[in-house]
Formats: C-alpha cells, structure tokens, sequence
C-alpha cells in the first residue's frame, strides 16, 4: 500500500502492517518490528508507535487486513465467477496462503498471540472478518442463518489451514494442500446435506410417509 501525503491511523497501520510482519520473523510483534517498518517506509517512528498503541493484536490485525484488501483486489467476485464454489473457496485460500509464504515465521508468533486467553474473543473475530471477505468474494449472499453456518465453518476451517501451514515444510507445501481441500470438500458435502433438509416437508424423503404407503397404497 503507499502511503497517503496525510495519512489517518488506519491509513498508516494498513501501509505498514507488511513491513512490521516482515520484520516479525526477525523481532517478533514487538516495538522493535514497528520501528524497523517505519524506518522502511520513512515515517517518524513515534507515528508508526502510536498507530499500534494497542499493542500486538492492533499490529497483527491490520497485517490480516491488509491480505483481506489484497485477496479482494486481486481475485474479485467476477473474476471467480465462472467457478465451482469448490475452486473458489480454494483460490481464495490459496492466495492468502502465498500472501504470507514468506512471512510464516512471523504467523507462527502471531498463532501464538492469538491463542492466548485474554486473546481469543477478538481472533476470533479476525477469523470471521477474514471468513466474510471470502464467502463474499465467492458470490455467497445469504441473509438467513446460512450466513453464520458458512462463516463460522470457514473460519474454522481456515484457522486449522494456517496451523498446518506454519509447519509445512513438504515440496510446494503439499501437506497443507492436501488438508485444505479435504476440509473444502467436508464444507460441500455439509452444504449438500444442509439444502436437503432446508427442502420443504413435502420433497423431503420420509419413512413415515413411505411405510404409509407400502401400508395403505395409492388407489
């Protein structure tokens, strides 16, 4: 991201957040990481301290921003359009997996912060956010509680995903490939099960009706 002539907060946090996780792999989430990316970008660095006066999770959640805004930029609804939800689902974790290729040290410190009590309410907020960014981009909209049912699956699904991925160290990151698209495909069966009993009363199957039937056949 460059830097606005007068940038606000969340301007100066979003342009900075990639350079910080840069220097995480080095200096973990810390001030020292802050002063490092604002000497990279060549903002005082008071600015850059109070732009994450809130600490960790401020620097961690605009790094996760700022791949939300890359993901929407380069893979908008039109572009996957044309693909199953499957291949979309993919891409777009796929994405944010090479996003952060070279930064995974840094998100297995950023794991770590956020797996800790006082942590866990707002991850897992960051986890939604990053879901509702991906279902949107798929083409997803709905309104009723499939909105929440998808999100928060995807969300977990994720999460596991960025676990595994901080350790992969197989050719082309296989193992983690490998464990995404099984969890995509538990998300597809899921969806599939769910229409079928969202179906109204009268196309579902029924052993009730069925043995009515076999009992009293149609005249």
């Amino acid at each position: 991201m460059v830097l606005p002539p007068d940038p606000t907060l969340d301007e100066l946090r979003l342009a900075l957040a990639p350079a910080v996780a840069d220097a995480a792999v080095f200096d973990g989430w810390t001030a020292a990481a802050v002063d490092s990316a604002a000497d990279q970008l060549g903002v005082a660095r008071p600015l850059a301290q109070a732009a994450f006066a809130d600490g960790q999770m401020a620097m961690i959640a605009a790094w996760i921003d700022g791949i939300d805004a890359a993901m929407g930029a380069a893979l908008p609804a039109a572009t996957l359009a044309g693909l199953s939800i499957r291949e979309r689902i993919r891409r777009l974790v796929t994405f944010r997996l090479t996003a952060i290729a070279g930064q995974r040290e840094a998100l297995r410190r950023a794991l770590a912060i956020m797996a800790m009590p006082q942590n866990a309410a707002q991850a897992v907020k960051f986890g939604w956010r990053s879901a509702d960014a991906m279902w949107r981009l798929a083409g997803d909209t709905a309104t009723d509680f499939n909105h929440y049912t998808k999100r928060a699956i995807l969300g977990s699904i994720y999460a596991a995903t960025l676990a595994v991925f901080a350790s992969d160290e197989s050719e082309g990151w296989a193992e983690t490939r490998a464990f995404l698209d099984r969890r995509i495909e538990g998300i597809i069966k899921f969806e599939k099960t769910k229409a079928q009993w969202l179906r109204p009363s009268e196309e579902r199957f029924s052993m009730v009706r069925l043995l009515g039937r076999l009992r009293y056949p149609a005249r």
